[in-house]
C-alpha cells in the first residue's frame, strides 16, 4: 500500500479525500517531528519508531580493496508490537 492508497481506504470509512489526505500528511509530519526531535514514537496495537545512531566505522571499497573510513549516522528502526506480529502469523 502505498500513500495515495492509504488515503483512499481513510476516505472510505470516515470523510472526504481531501480531509483524509489532511490527516494523513498530518499524522506522517507528526511522526517525522518527533523522529527529528530523538523522540520515539509509539503507536499502541502497532509499533514503534525510533532513531538510532551507529557508530563511525572503517569498511572496505569492495572493487579495490582499499580502507575507507564511513561516518556514524542516524537511522530509522521500526519494532512491530505484539499485536501485529500475531495478525502475520
Amino acid at each position: 500500500m502505498n500513500k495515495a492508497e492509504l488515503i483512499e481506504a481513510v476516505s472510505k470509512n470516515c470523510c472526504t479525500k481531501k480531509e483524509a489526505q489532511t490527516a494523513v500528511e498530518s499524522v506522517f509530519d507528526a511522526i517525522k517531528g518527533s523522529l527529528k526531535k530523538k523522540d520515539p514514537v509509539a503507536i499502541s496495537g502497532f509499533g514503534t519508531f525510533k532513531v538510532k545512531e551507529t557508530k563511525a566505522r572503517t569498511g572496505r571499497n569492495p572493487k579495490t580493496g582499499e580502507s575507507i573510513q564511513i561516518p556514524a549516522k542516524k537511522k530509522i528502526a521500526f519494532r512491530a508490537s505484539k499485536d501485529l506480529k500475531a495478525l502475520l502469523n
